[in-house]
């Protein structure tokens, strides 16, 4: 089942609860503080994953492959 970050739009608690996607998708996910069914998405960014790796960054710019793709 995956893991959803939501926010309740009653008391603004932002579990992370492990649910079906129907239960999402119907609205049967409760908040666990309040009992409330108004729980939106919340988008977090994953740590780690944004990285910029642009060539004007990298200070062995002469060894670099074509094409920006640093790998160091």
């Amino acid at each position: 089942m995956p893991i959803y970050d939501l926010k309740c739009s009653d008391c603004g608690a932002e579990p992370r609860i492990s649910a079906t996607m129907a239960d999402k998708s119907e609205k049967k996910i409760m908040c666990p503080d309040c009992g409330s069914f108004k729980l939106e998405s919340v988008f977090k960014a994953a740590p780690g994953i944004i990285k910029n790796r642009g060539e004007a960054q990298c200070a062995n710019r002469s060894v670099c492959p074509a094409g920006g793709r640093c790998r160091h």
